[in-house]
């Protein structure tokens, strides 16, 4: 049984092909992943900066060529865009232990763009509970998803990462303040109503920022969040004069298609000349179209754009880091201890079975040849299981007690070897072997 993970993130592949490949729903796509033969347990995670499976196998070269398929034919298909083909650059993969310390790594937000960003945890207990609905997420990834959970929490109660959580959409918020000197008499559009805007909308009112307005295609989630926060709620439909007025424009919605057009920004430019406009786009699939960088008093950041100037912020947090990495590595080798003694298991109770199968052999041969009472062949039928036990107990509790080790995969190829346990149970009886007749 091996885990293994295959994705791209911000690192390896750019924002125009994340894009693209993006899940909203992973449901059918799990599904589809597992009803494979060579892919028992699978979980997606489908964020801004990255999209990734991680899958349970007992093929992993099969397996391993299914999850390139997935993302090549399944997730990219024959579209062609900005971003180019995907190529083989543009993934990787990571196998057991690195595998696990992975999803550890990403869910602590030691993997992520801005450092110790909490949006991170929330989405990926969203994507094992999309798994665990639709029936992609078994026990191993089970137990690796709560691992990685638990090691998410003990990085922010026992570093200082969590201190001043950072995002992308504070980021953002920064980005701002250094364009304009003041905000005082500006103005901020929200597009979104969820965890992105809501920090952003509390960062901008933390900075003095008064006059915000949050456009949602639901506007009664627009109004549950303005509300809180003394903004004012609108609809998509009135995106034109919202534009018209504002200087910081910061969207995080979903959907297929952008909500910020190239003609839609030109005409509220139109009614504002001069006057520059901060464009932040913090969806992915982008919700601003790159086209809009061609009109004059424009800046448009988007995503990957905002990470190389969150790196310059980052230097305050790396000296936690060496602490986070020790959690996440111990949690790790918490799993991988319980990973391996899984493995165990099938090999013990295949050397169980072998023994039990030639002790009962055995003793029918033996019992065949006289006339025994009940009592009698209970007797011997006890004593051979007794002795099957006892011979047992020494190697059965070695293997156990090395599972958890590195040397593990060893003892269990040196029992199956010494036991013959992958070769057909046939032949003589032992002694009519050693006979040399």
């Amino acid at each position: 049984m091996k885990i293994l993970l295959l994705g791209m993130n911000h690192r390896s592949a750019p924002i125009e092909l994340r894009e693209r490949l993006a899940v909203g729903e992973p449901g059918p796509a799990l599904a589809k992943l597992v009803a494979c033969d060579e892919i028992a347990e699978a979980v997606l995670l489908s964020t801004c900066n990255r999209i990734e499976v991680v899958a349970v196998t007992r093929e992993p070269e099969s397996a391993r060529q299914r999850l390139r398929t997935f993302f090549r034919r399944d997730l990219a298909g024959e579209l062609a865009g900005p971003g180019g083909p995907l190529q083989d650059e543009h993934l990787y993969e990571h196998v057991d232990a690195d595998a696990m310390r992975h999803v550890m790594r990403v869910a602590a937000s030691l993997d992520s763009m801005v450092l110790g960003e909490p949006q991170i945890l929330g989405q990926a207990k969203e994507a094992w509970a999309a798994a665990l609905e639709c029936g992609a997420c078994g026990p191993i990834l089970g137990r690796l998803f709560q691992h990685a959970f638990g090691a998410a929490k003990r990085v922010r109660n026992e570093t200082r990462l969590a201190e001043r959580p950072i995002s992308m959409a504070r980021v953002g918020v920064d980005l701002a303040k250094q364009i304009f000197e003041t905000f005082e008499d500006k103005q901020a559009l929200l597009i979104g109503a969820g965890e992105m805007v809501e920090i952003a909308l509390r960062s901008l009112r933390g900075e003095g920022l008064a006059a915000i307005r949050v456009a949602n295609r639901t506007p009664e989630r627009a109004s549950q969040l303005a509300v809180r926060y003394g903004a004012s709620a609108h609809g998509l439909d009135e995106l034109p004069a919202l534009l018209s007025g504002a200087d910081v424009v910061l969207t995080s919605i979903g959907g297929d298609g952008p909500v910020l057009t190239r003609e839609a920004v030109s005409a509220a430019l139109r009614g504002r000349p001069h006057r520059p406009l901060l464009v932040i786009d913090l969806g992915v699939p982008r919700n601003a179209e790159p086209a809009i960088d061609e009109l004059d008093n424009v800046y448009r950041y988007d995503v990957d754009d905002l990470g190389a100037a969150a790196s310059e912020n980052a230097g305050l947090r790396q000296a936690e880091r060496a602490r986070a990495e020790a959690i996440v590595a111990e949690e790790q080798q918490r799993f991988d201890g319980w990973f391996a003694a899984l493995r165990a298991v099938p090999t013990i109770q295949h050397l169980r079975a072998r023994m039990e199968s030639l002790r009962a052999r055995e003793v029918e041969r033996a019992l065949s040849r006289g006339q025994f009472s009940a009592v009698q062949r209970e007797a011997v039928e006890s004593l051979s299981r007794s002795l099957v036990n006892k011979v047992l107990h020494a190697p059965v509790s070695r293997l156990r007690r090395e599972a958890g080790r590195e040397e593990a995969m060893a003892y269990l190829e040196a029992a199956r070897e010494l036991f013959a346990l992958d070769e057909p149970e046939d032949g003589p009886p032992p002694e009519e072997q050693d006979s040399g007749e």
